[in-house]
């Protein structure tokens, strides 16, 4: 009779242990849902935008740029396979559209920091405007934690503007 009960006290342990595991899995998933809202949001509207004035077919990397205005940008392919830059003002206006050719990539502009500062380990880039021209911001991290920031200009990377020690 004790096995009995030793053995329902198991199992009834392992039902909770399951059902608690599930409830921290539902609320987990609903709270990454709606913490990465506004970004699916952004990401749709500007594939939207960039449809009406671009033949953009299929999207590779989505940016949310701030600086000093937030912009949006898209890395993608057009219709005919050619690699484009579309970059989106919050505001909808004046969009802005390149040939991947004829600018950095992510990789190469993380590679010239990285050549650079090669003390600093590269935490994010993003892809955007910065007083209306098309740049990659560069954020790094040093040894003691601290953030340094660097613009570079999309077309030739050459560098706009740099925050460091923050």
């Amino acid at each position: 009779m004790k096995t009995k009960d030793k053995e329902q006290r198991r199992v009834m342990i392992l039902l909770g242990a399951i059902v608690f595991l599930l409830i921290v899995i539902i609320f987990s998933s609903i709270f990454y849902i709606r913490s990465t809202r506004p970004m699916r949001q952004a990401r749709n509207e500007a594939i939207e935008i960039a449809q009406k004035y671009t033949d953009l077919k299929e999207v590779d990397q989505f940016y949310w740029f701030n600086r000093q205005a937030s912009s949006f940008s898209l890395v993608g392919t057009d219709d005919k396979e050619n690699k484009i830059v579309v970059i989106i003002p919050k505001s909808g206006e004046k969009v802005s559209v390149f040939k991947q050719s004829d600018g950095l990539t992510e990789e190469a502009a993380r590679q010239l920091v990285a050549e650079k500062h090669p003390e600093e380990t590269i935490q994010k880039a993003t892809l955007g405007l910065f007083k209306e021209q098309a740049a990659w911001e560069i954020m790094t991290k040093d040894a003691s934690g601290e953030l340094h920031y660097y613009l570079l200009g999309f077309k030739d990377g050459k560098e706009i503007n740099a925050i460091n020690n923050i």
